[in-house]
């Protein structure tokens, strides 16, 4: 029969277990903390930018919004678009879309044709003139309201809903074969 004995750990032994014991509790509570932070990113990203963008009544009614960066939809009127070729500097006015609306196309003739509805005045530096920018089409400016009333886009994307229309048979040329 074998004989088993019983020892006493050496202190040793316990310090050793204990430090793994507590490199343990730290590594999980940084990443807990980790966690957090990412979660807490998480929700105050969504929450701050859960809009893309405002709309000029928004922007023009609101004080608040003076030299703070925004992004803004208008409607362009066509009739105010200036473009300086030698220093790049484009200038247009946009309208307000209404918030509601079923077809685009629709509510950015509105817009513009609207002499009620708000406009605000638009200095978009070191750009080329883009083809998309003309008449009735869909703004789309980031950038900061100055204290002159105009705003500083410092991108201009836009969107012309009569150049995207659906395409039916009726609709197909010569050009493009059914497939």
């Amino acid at each position: 029969m074998a004989q088993a004995t019983w020892e006493k750990p050496s202190s040793a032994a316990l310090l050793n277990s204990q430090q793994r014991s507590s490199g343990r509790w730290k590594f999980m509570l940084g990443g807990l903390l980790i966690l957090a932070a990412v979660v807490y990113l998480v929700i105050s990203g969504t929450l701050t930018s859960a809009r893309f963008f405002i709309t000029v009544d928004e922007l023009v009614n609101n004080p608040a919004y003076v030299g703070k960066t925004v992004q803004i939809s208008g409607a362009v009127i066509g009739d105010t678009i200036q473009y300086d070729e030698k220093n790049g500097i484009i200038e247009f006015t946009i309208a307000n879309i209404p918030t509601e609306f079923d077809d685009l196309a629709e509510a950015l003739h509105q817009a513009v044709s609207d002499p009620a509805a708000s406009q605000l005045h638009i200095v978009v530096e070191n750009a080329v003139m883009p083809d998309l920018l003309k008449h009735e089409a869909q703004a789309i400016l980031p950038g900061t309201l100055g204290e002159d009333g105009r705003f500083y886009a410092t991108d201009l994307l836009l969107k012309c809903p009569s150049r995207f229309e659906e395409a039916g048979p009726e609709n197909l040329s010569a050009d493009h074969p059914q497939m």
